[in-house]
């Protein structure tokens, strides 16, 4: 796909082979196909152009085919719900519109992402969680699922959550995806929680054939009380997704994480290899954060400027 973008020069990209040559050539907008083929993420098509698509000289409008709702990848509901709201803040805004949704193992969902070009990217701080103020989600069921799969894996998520937070209403959405609107059987689950200063978290689970409803249901509640506990302003999926910008950012990021996962270590590696870009990941020294597994993950990015705009 990155080829494509920049009618660029790939070797060696198959199957079994243990190196690649990529030879990029100029970021062109308009419009970019890519499909999976498969129920392979159209998340994660969307997590390697994005970064590109912002630097190139018109905007873009990428059609990705494949899985939206996948294992292994983030679910379309988490990019739209949390990824786009907070990745914004680095000062470009783009429009994801879900035309179709796809499943494991059939694929055959359709997003279309649109965003124009920047000049260059702004830093961020997301360093102050403040408290949680709500907590929301949709349970959803697709394709031959009953209904009531929806509604007890919501039922579920929700007591979970109840047992540690007593103080907020749940608010999670049972779900049957309109039949013109999802390509094969699925179901699944994300709940997310909203704090006074913006931070987003979130807790997400799919169904699995022989993996009772409720089970799904607590999944993602225990997800999303566990990345709720660690004190970051980031949940464990984001971290790794910011690092690239805050990399090609002009000055200096800050967020505050919990554990810092080995996704979010590879990134930094790769963008210090790459992007000559500088990390500093240290214990938070906050009182508040004392008793707890939290860091502060600090770049100087390196202030890319757009060379088309």
């Amino acid at each position: 796909m990155i080829r494509d973008l920049c009618d660029g020069q790939l070797e060696g990209a198959e199957i079994g082979s243990t190196e690649i040559m990529f030879t990029p050539e100029k970021i062109k907008g308009g419009i970019h196909t890519a499909d999976t083929k498969t129920a392979g993420s159209v998340c994660l098509l969307m997590q390697v152009s994005m970064p590109c698509v912002l630097f190139a000289a018109s905007p873009s409008e990428l059609r990705l085919k494949g899985g939206t709702n996948a294992e292994m990848a983030p679910q379309i509901d988490y990019t739209a719900m949390v990824f786009k709201p907070i990745v914004e803040k680095f000062g470009f805004k783009f429009n994801c519109d879900i035309k179709m949704r796809g499943y494991y193992p059939k694929g055959g969902g359709e997003v279309i992402v649109r965003m124009s070009p920047v000049k260059q990217l702004n830093p961020i701080n997301l360093t102050d969680r403040g408290s949680v103020t709500k907590i929301y989600g949709r349970a959803f069921v697709a394709g031959v699922l009953p209904f009531k799969v929806a509604k007890d894996m919501a039922a579920a998520a929700v007591r979970c959550i109840r047992k540690e937070i007593r103080d907020l209403y749940v608010n999670i959405q049972p779900v049957q995806e309109p039949k013109d609107q999802a390509f094969g059987n699925g179901n699944g689950i994300i709940i997310i929680a909203e704090t006074s200063t913006g931070c987003l978290f979130a807790g997400s689970s799919l169904g699995k054939r022989g993996v009772n409803a409720d089970k799904v249901g607590i999944e993602a509640a225990e997800m999303l009380l566990a990345n709720l506990r660690h004190g970051g302003a980031v949940d464990e999926y984001l971290q790794d997704q910011l690092i690239i910008f805050m990399a090609l950012a002009c000055g200096v990021s800050r967020i505050k994480t919990g554990p810092v996962t080995l996704h979010t270590q590879t990134a930094i590696h790769f963008a210090e290899q790459l992007a000559k870009a500088k990390f500093s990941v240290k214990k938070s020294e906050d009182e508040e954060d004392a008793s707890k597994d939290t860091y502060i993950i600090e770049c100087q990015g390196i202030g890319m400027t757009n060379p088309y705009l």
